[in-house]
């Protein structure tokens, strides 16, 4: 191992550090305080783990973990774009993909190609792990909201048809769990939590 090799891992973990300082909109379950990005990739993690048997055939649970532990690092330089603020997802492939640029190419030739190789795998979703990844990244946000008491739902006033469009990966690829999210929902809309609409 050389020592600019080393140098270039510590430099790009460093750097990786930033993703606890990108406050999502999401808050923790507890409603104490707002997540950040870097929690909400180890609860995906975590989440790949003790979800593994509604994955889809074919998945690779490992790699399903790679993808969610890298798939938000973009977001030290692009910021966490809210799922349902339309005016900004206009702009968030062209601000992540300069990111990944940037943060994966801190690191040595072979592992930037790795690491870059598994974002974009994430974000085409072409695979089943990607796939995996994609719906529990959108389950999680869903159980924090829910028990948070609404969380960014009301916060954004965010109406059915929205968390019901947000949620279509989970029916695709991991369709037994299907029913408990529409169950939320259901619950969410009737408390309040979510506007019909």
């Amino acid at each position: 191992m050389s020592d600019e090799r080393l140098r270039q891992q510590i430099t790009f973990l460093v750097e990786a550090d930033k993703l606890k300082s990108i406050l999502r909109q999401t808050p923790l379950a507890d409603n104490s305080r707002p997540e950040n990005s870097a929690e909400h990739s180890w609860h995906l993690a975590l989440a790949a783990l003790a979800l593994q048997e509604y994955a889809p055939h074919g998945t690779d649970v490992l790699q399903a973990m790679r993808l969610v532990i890298v798939h938000d690092l973009v977001e030290i330089d692009a910021g966490d774009t809210f799922a349902y603020d339309t005016a900004h997802h206009e702009t968030k492939a062209e601000r992540e993909l300069a990111a990944a640029e940037r943060i994966f190419g801190l690191l040595p030739a072979d592992l930037q190609a790795s690491f870059r190789g598994w974002w974009d795998e994430f974000e085409t979703q072409q695979t089943p792990s990607a796939r995996f990844a994609t719906a529990l990244d959108r389950l999680q946000p869903l159980l924090l909201n829910m028990h948070a008491g609404g969380g960014s739902w009301t916060a954004h006033h965010v109406v059915r048809s929205q968390v019901m469009r947000r949620m279509q990966p989970i029916q695709l690829w991991m369709p037994a769990a299907w029913p408990f999210v529409l169950d939320v929902i259901d619950r969410a809309c009737a408390e309040g939590l979510i506007a019909e609409g």
